[in-house]
């Protein structure tokens, strides 16, 4: 009896967990397909148990690590020597000697042209030397401190802020400012800074460019005296034009005269 009471209670707790799980089954896809879903989740995390805590440094290591900080040493002050010549100190012959050729430079050429040289090659160098020989163009090298010792008391002061770094010099006895340009763009690491022309004018590198783009001063002569030919015809023929309508009216009127005169004699 007691075996056919398990066996029962067995077969009982069987269908009713097949009742529970088809049940739950149902439910779920009826809920999934009308586009339910439960409001709240069961979500199990494991625990995050903090086994280790940061202790606070003792006051005596924290006084030790200040006293023993490293303090980097400050970097001197770097004095910057004035490359101009002291009037206290005495001048070299060379310096004496260059200070004169430029000054001879400056009194004789036309255009004299600083350019800023950007680690030009040797060969680069000889190529701009025979482009600009070939259009009278020479190349000088002085040192800055030549230049700014020269430039300080004269007119072409405003010139001495361009002599910084390596320089070279571009003369000309005639401003030939656009033959200088397209020889100047071959070589790029040579950058034009300014030019003083005609010995009185100052040009920045935008002044430059503006000034070869001038037509040349034959070509403005010849049309000055193109305009001025012309007026002075158009005024020479003004003046003619009424003495000339004039004497043809009267010979007009004269040949008018005679043929009436023919005719009345005729009659």
């Amino acid at each position: 009896m007691k075996m056919d009471a398990n066996r029962r209670k067995t077969t009982k707790g069987r269908r009713r967990n097949f009742l529970f799980k088809m049940a739950a089954t149902l439910c779920g896809k009826l809920l999934l397909r009308q586009g339910w879903l439960p409001v709240t989740h069961c979500v199990r995390h494991g625990s995050k148990a903090v086994t280790r805590h940061k202790k606070p440094m003792h006051f005596l290591k924290q006084k030790l690590l200040a006293v023993t900080e490293y303090i980097p040493p400050k970097p001197p002050v770097s004095k910057r020597r004035d490359p101009q010549v002291k009037p206290n100190q005495e001048e070299s012959g060379l310096m004496v000697l260059l200070k004169r050729e430029v000054q001879i430079i400056f009194q004789e050429c036309e255009m004299i042209a600083v350019v800023h040289n950007s680690a030009t090659n040797a060969e680069n160098m000889l190529h701009l030397k025979h482009r600009l020989h070939k259009h009278g163009i020479a190349v000088r090298f002085f040192p800055n401190q030549v230049m700014r010792a020269f430039l300080a008391g004269s007119q072409y002061s405003n010139l001495e802020p361009l002599f910084l770094g390596p320089t070279v010099l571009l003369v000309s006895k005639e401003p030939k400012v656009k033959e200088m340009l397209q020889a100047l763009r071959a070589v790029p690491q040579m950058v034009l800074m300014g030019a003083c022309i005609d010995k009185n004018t100052l040009l920045s590198l935008q002044g430059v460019v503006n000034y070869s783009k001038l037509p040349s001063l034959a070509t403005v002569q010849g049309q000055v005296v193109s305009g001025l030919s012309l007026q002075t015809s158009q005024t020479a023929a003004m003046l003619q034009h009424h003495p000339t309508h004039l004497t043809a009216l009267l010979q007009q009127y004269l040949t008018q005269k005679g043929q009436e005169g023919t005719h009345a004699g005729s009659d």
